[in-house]
């Protein structure tokens, strides 16, 4: 059997081994799940509303705990822990515990006195399943509890898979919701890499959810696609902040400090790149650079930025810094790496789009700064990208902030703030163009997570309805009239003098009388009062 050793980035101590699931396994858990998923679809949404109300305690009573675990788990320091992954579940959470129970309540639809006489019309949310949580591990906490409860709440089970660079949260994860009381197995977690990933996928679970890069994104959906399966996709960013000449530089050159570079840069709604207008970018320029020189990185809750958490990011972050200074960009310092997998963030300047810096995600402490001269050309620029994640303006003048962030192609925006809106737990969130597609957060979470349902009732007691067989010429025109009654623009008088023919169809379908209307009135009160 495979074990997966955890270290922590700090020390390189051993945190925790954990034996990857066997592949036979995952199939047996899903099927578990999928059991469990059947009980606690037909349990009430107040009822799970209260079951899951446990959990926003659970997490209060332990956040020291939870928060160290993520800190030596991925590097990053205790505060960016707090703020960035356990904050956000809580929001979510409070959010969900105060609205799920309207938002999945059933809905009447409105319908036609013309067409559809004594009927009633609804729609109402079903669960799909056995959703399957394919998660990161630059959030490993919000972005498997965020998904996950979001699937709980909307009805179904959740099979989910931490990444393997973060198993000691996904063992977190796991103990926690077995506290709560759910019925057994409706909440599984597999262990393991990419191989038992496309095993998960391959046990036919209802729905996947996946967050992460682009590559392995195309690769869950190719394997989805076999079965098939529908997929959530919530990938990569490449971010950019407009910075016009009339905005308050001051707190911009904070701003786009910290989006750049809070979690190390592993953020898939970092700011990557910062488009500034030419009248002040010599201004911001030397505000970020000597804020850049008072930002602490290092372990613990006195510093602001920890340890990368892979390897591999360095890596990368080191051939996007190569590519730029070989055509041409100025930084604010050479790459420095130490005590393991600590980086000191980089300001470049002078950058071009020929650059990979400004083209390729970096998910790393590495921030690109490009001047424009206008609306119509920052628009240009920030739009020629392949992602479409997150963006932000920055403007005294709120009507041409609001102006440009509607020109952009992305899934959300913020004025005069970074990555804050991502956070707010009522607004949907998701990309478009590489950077994924569907939605979560908000009320469209909660119903993403689920399926339409639509039921139309009819209380009517004719012997047989007006459109039914058998037809005629007579009916043809009948019929025909009656459409032009209903939709044309001609006042009800000419309508009806032009339209002799659907009067006999009012007839015909009605038979009317007092009885037969009392008895649509009861049976049409009975059914709002959803019997």
């Amino acid at each position: 059997m495979t074990v997966i050793t955890s270290r922590s980035l700090f020390d390189n101590r051993i945190l925790d081994t954990d034996n990857m699931t066997p592949r036979e396994d995952v199939a047996k858990k899903v099927e578990q799940c999928r059991v469990a998923a059947q009980i606690w679809s037909n349990v009430p949404v107040k009822k799970r509303v209260q079951i899951l109300a446990q959990l926003r305690d659970d997490i209060l009573n332990d956040m020291d705990a939870l928060s160290d675990c993520l800190s030596e788990s991925t590097g990053k320091v205790q505060t960016e822990a707090l703020l960035g992954d356990i904050l956000p579940v809580l929001s979510l959470l409070d959010y969900y515990l105060k609205n799920a129970t309207s938002i999945l309540a059933d809905q009447n639809i409105a319908t036609s006195p013309f067409l559809f006489t004594a009927t009633s019309a609804k729609v109402y949310r079903q669960p799909f399943g056995v959703i399957a949580i394919i998660s990161p591990w630059n959030y490993p906490f919000q972005l498997t509890v965020s998904p996950l409860i979001t699937a709980l709440f909307s009805g179904n089970g959740v099979v989910f898979k931490s990444s393997e660079y973060s198993l000691p949260v996904g063992k977190y994860i796991d103990q926690l919701f077995k506290q709560l009381d759910l019925p057994e197995g409706l909440v599984q977690w597999v262990i393991g890499d990419k191989a038992i990933a496309e095993q998960l996928i391959d046990a036919a679970p209802d729905m996947v959810f996946f967050t992460g890069g682009l590559t392995a994104g195309r690769n869950v959906m190719k394997r989805a696609a076999l079965h098939p399966i529908p997929v959530l996709l919530e990938l990569g960013g490449k971010d950019a902040m407009i910075v016009f000449d009339d905005a308050d530089l001051n707190r911009a050159s904070h701003a786009a400090l910290y989006g750049a570079f809070c979690n190390s840069g592993q953020v898939c709604v970092s700011v990557e790149r910062l488009y500034v207008q030419q009248k002040c970018h010599d201004r911001l320029l030397e505000k970020l650079l000597d804020n850049l020189t008072q930002i602490r990185v290092g372990r613990g809750v006195e510093n602001d930025i920890g340890a990368m958490t892979t390897s591999a990011q360095i890596q990368l972050m080191q051939a996007h810094y190569d590519d730029a200074i070989l055509q041409g960009a100025k930084a604010s310092g050479p790459l420095i790496i130490h005590d393991g997998m600590f980086v000191n963030p980089i300001v470049l300047w002078n950058v071009t789009h020929n650059m990979r810096i400004m083209r390729e995600e970096s998910f790393a402490p590495i921030l690109a700064i490009m001047s424009f001269d206008n609306e119509t050309e920052v628009v240009k620029l920030a739009n020629d990208a392949s992602y479409g994640l997150n963006a932000s303006v920055w403007s005294c003048d709120l009507l041409k902030a609001e102006r440009v962030a509607r020109q952009l192609q992305v899934g959300a925006w913020v004025i005069n703030d970074v990555l804050k809106n991502v956070g707010h737990p009522a607004l949907p969130f998701g990309g478009v163009k590489k950077s994924g597609f569907g939605r979560y957060h908000g009320a469209e979470g909660l119903l993403s997570f689920s399926y339409s349902v639509s039921g139309l009732i009819n209380f009517s007691h004719l012997p047989k309805e007006p459109n039914w067989f058998p037809y005629s010429a007579e009916r043809y025109a009948g019929f025909k009239g009656y459409l032009d009654f209903i939709y044309s623009n001609d006042s009800w008088w000419l309508r009806g003098k032009r339209n002799h023919a659907v009067l006999q169809i009012f007839r015909s379908q009605s038979q009317f009388s007092l009885k037969q209307f009392w008895h649509n009135v009861k049976c049409f009160l009975t059914l709002k009062r959803g019997y």
